[in-house]
Formats: C-alpha cells, structure tokens, sequence
C-alpha cells in the first residue's frame, strides 16, 4: 500500500524531539530544550499589526506569490547583495522547505550534500528519487566542504547535472562558510547549481554575511525566510530568488504550486510586506546580541579536554563532539543525556555524519525571547548576571551538561 521508496524514511528528527521534548514536559518532568530550532523571539510589533490589518484578505493570489511582496523581497536581496534582483526572479512558498523540496522533485541530476547537512534535505532527496552524495568536511574548515571535495565527485560524470546545497550559517554547527570564492572556482568550472540555504543570514552574529551568490551569481538559487530571523516559523512563509539564467525553474516551480499548495496564505503575505520593508535593525541587534552571547556561554562553559566544540557564528546552534564517550551510536548518547541531564538534543547522524562519531546538536533557544528582549537595550553587554535572570534553562541546562561530561 505504501510505495517503497517511502517505507523506511521517518519523521523528521527535529519536529519529533519537539514532541518528545513536550509530552516529557507535560508528565512532570524538567526538561531543557536544546532539540528543536525555533526562533525563541516574537514577531516584531508592526508586522503583527500588518497581518491583523490583513485579516480579511480572502482572495486566491498568484501561484509565484502577491507582485509588492515579491518587489519587496527583490529589493530586499538586491540591498543585501551585489546584484540586481525583480519581482520576477521571486517565488513565494508555504515556508523554504516546501519550496526545496519541489525543486528535488523537478531537478534532473544528483544532489551534493555537505556533511553536515540539514536533516530534511537527504529525506526529500530520496522522495525526488534523486542520488545523492554526502562530502566530507572538517572542524578546520567550519565543516564545510572544499573545492576538492566537491570535484572528486563532480569529476567521475561530466555530462550529469549537479546540485549542491550549502547552508551558512549552518544548522546544525552555527558555523559560517568563509572559502566561498574557492568553492566558486569549482562551481563555475562543472556548471553546478546551488541552493543558498539563507535561513539564518540575518542573525550573522557580526552582521557580516556573505553568500555564495556573489561569486556566482548566474548559478545560486537564494532560499530564505521570515521562521528565523522573523521569529515566524508557523506563518510558513518561505521564497526562493531564482536568477534569470535558471529562469526556467521559476516555470516548473509554478506548475508545480498549482497542483499542490496553489498559493501561500493571502493574510500572510500582505503582512510579510512590512517585514521586508520596514525597518527591523534594532529588532535584529537585540536578537544577534543575546544569541551571541547564549552561544558563547555555552561554548566557554562546555569546551575541554574532553569535548571538541566551535564557537558559534550565526543562528542559535553549537556542536560539540564528546571524546570521553562512547556508546554504540550518537543516537543512544543523545538518549543517555535526556535520562541523566532532562537536555534534550540530536545526534549529528540524523545531520549526516557517521553514527559513531559522538557528535551532538544543541540549540540555545529555550528562554523567554520577548522578555529578554524587552528588557535589554541595543547596546547592553549581556553578562552572566542577565543569561542568568532571562535565559536560566540554558544556562541550567549548560550546567547539568557540562556535569555529565565531567562524571
């Protein structure tokens, strides 16, 4: 009844600590968590107002999206980056990974998946029915791949089609690509197509973002969002800016739409038209200041002899490697931290790498956002004082943690 190739894919790791995380809660039990990804900061004043305003939009819009949400969003990228942008090179989906996983569906070739890489980009591969091939990375080169490691795949078939996700910063190390002039070398050289996965761009702790868009303009796709940096992960609102040289995929990703979410909340995407063109930098400086630090108190608290971690960069993610121990997979380490600390986390298999590498991820986003960004100004040095009073579960969390790799 069920086809095969979908028998053996599961839930997806993320939303299923979620559940986990919260029926533990609902039993009673004190649990910290560092599994699941949500922005933690609630959707600025004025965009909320927007979708209240907008409350009676009840209208089908088009399958590309509303024309001043895409103009806006044009003018948006095209201010971040060194290129032009228009309306038409946008397309408006129910959140970036339905959108991605509509361009597995069409794309005609075999998909390149740094290790680490997103959970859902692998699954959605398989349901594409598309080959897939993990690169290898390193600590040393922020775990993303080099040129090499690209090209020795790339180079074994010439005449297929390549596509190759990249994600910075990346879910889940919180790192940051910084060889993407190297890495356009070898993308120019074979013609591959790129997804930027650009989610978490905007909370760049050091507001320094580049992307690999532009070096190679003609052959990134741009995925983005308001779930992260918007603090608007249910709205479900996610786009794609698609080059005019790949414009051919703006057609096939509007074929597609129509037989499948026609078209994304019309309410939604009227209010997402304040949040690309208003102006949020003071929204953004808080937010970037206090996951900065989270992510630098749990670096300093959790780094030693035994735990191989780097500090953050961008987004709320750290990942640390337990060299003190072993378990027969990082999926029962994970298991044996939620019965020993109540810290709720994934292992690094689910992001690619080798099961038996002892590799974790955490997220740093179980606190009060709106109280702690109400309570802070935009330049506040946020001391230990301060993540003590408006973040304790992470940094009680942190504590138990940093107990149990010590026992």
């Amino acid at each position: 009844m069920i086809k095969d190739i979908l028998q053996n894919l599961k839930t997806s790791s993320t939303l299923k600590i979620n559940e986990i995380s919260k029926d533990l809660e609902n039993q009673g039990k004190k649990i910290f968590k560092f599994g699941f990804g949500q922005s933690p900061f609630p959707i600025p004043d004025d965009v909320e107002a927007s979708l209240k305003k907008n409350s009676f939009q009840n209208k089908y819009l088009p399958m590309q999206g509303l024309l001043e949400l895409r103009e806006s969003i044009a003018k948006f990228e095209s201010k971040k980056k060194n290129n032009i942008y228009k309306s038409q090179n946008i397309i408006i989906g129910p959140g970036s990974k339905e959108l991605m996983f509509l361009l597995q569906l069409l794309f005609d070739g075999e998909i390149l998946l740094p290790a680490p890489s997103w959970v859902s980009y692998k699954p959605q591969a398989i349901i594409g029915r598309n080959k897939f091939h993990f690169i290898d990375t390193n600590r040393d080169n922020n775990w993303f791949p080099s040129p090499n490691s690209i090209e020795k795949i790339v180079s074994q078939n010439k005449n297929k089609k390549y596509l190759l996700f990249l994600n910075s910063p990346n879910n889940p190390c919180g790192l940051n690509c910084e060889n993407l002039e190297e890495l356009s070398s070898v993308i120019k050289k074979y013609n591959l197509t790129v997804l930027s996965d650009e989610i978490y761009s905007n909370l760049t702790f050091e507001n320094n973002y580049q992307s690999i868009s532009e070096f190679c303009p003609d052959q990134t796709i741009i995925s983005n969002g308001l779930s992260k940096w918007c603090g608007a992960g249910g709205w479900r609102l996610g786009y794609f800016v698609i080059p005019n040289k790949l414009s051919n995929l703006i057609n096939s990703l509007k074929v597609l739409a129509s037989e499948t979410f026609t078209s994304v909340s019309s309410p939604i995407q009227y209010a997402a038209i304040t949040a690309f063109e208003n102006d949020h930098n003071l929204y953004l400086k808080k937010s970037r200041n206090i996951l900065k630090t989270l992510g630098n108190y749990m670096f300093e608290n959790l780094r030693s002899n035994n735990v191989l971690i780097s500090k953050p960069q961008g987004g709320f993610y750290i990942m640390p490697e337990f060299l003190n121990k072993k378990f027969i997979s990082a999926e029962k380490l994970c298991e044996d931290i939620l019965d020993n600390t109540g810290v709720a986390s994934l292992p690094g298999s689910d992001f690619g790498f080798n099961s038996h590498k002892m590799i974790v991820r955490l997220s740093f986003t179980d606190f009060d956002g709106k109280d702690f960004m109400n309570n802070i100004s935009e330049n506040t040095n946020i001391d230990d004082k301060l993540l003590n009073k408006y973040a304790p579960k992470v940094v009680e969390g942190t504590k138990r943690l940093k107990a149990w790799v010590e026992s």
